[in-house]
């Protein structure tokens, strides 16, 4: 389950628990953000992470762009890289069992 954010992922760890689903032998759970407290959850919460100051650098300079040329149009807003941190909430797909399309046992 890929949540939008991290604290959105974090509900997720806790109603999966609740439910009585394991985390990730029955399902993988990933966030959006990486806040600190991510790798500090059990389990620890893999995260999609993205360079905050670069983003709010960049959304800043359009910003002033349009309120200093409001009838030019912006230019392009940047990419910016994003990373997996890898942890504990996500595992690897279940092998499948070859033209039945179903899981097998690790």
């Amino acid at each position: 389950m890929f949540a939008a954010n991290d604290d959105m992922a974090i509900g997720v760890l806790r109603a999966l628990t609740e439910a009585g689903r394991r985390v990730p032998d029955d399902v993988s759970v990933v966030g959006f953000d990486d806040i600190p407290v991510a790798a500090y959850v059990s389990p620890p919460l893999t995260p999609a992470r993205q360079p905050f100051d670069a983003v709010a650098t960049g959304g800043l300079r359009l910003l002033v762009h349009a309120v200093e040329r409001p009838h030019e149009d912006l230019p392009p807003a940047a990419d910016h890289p994003v990373e997996l941190v890898v942890r504990a909430s996500t595992a690897p797909p279940p092998r499948r069992t070859p033209g039945r399309g179903r899981a097998t046992s690790r």
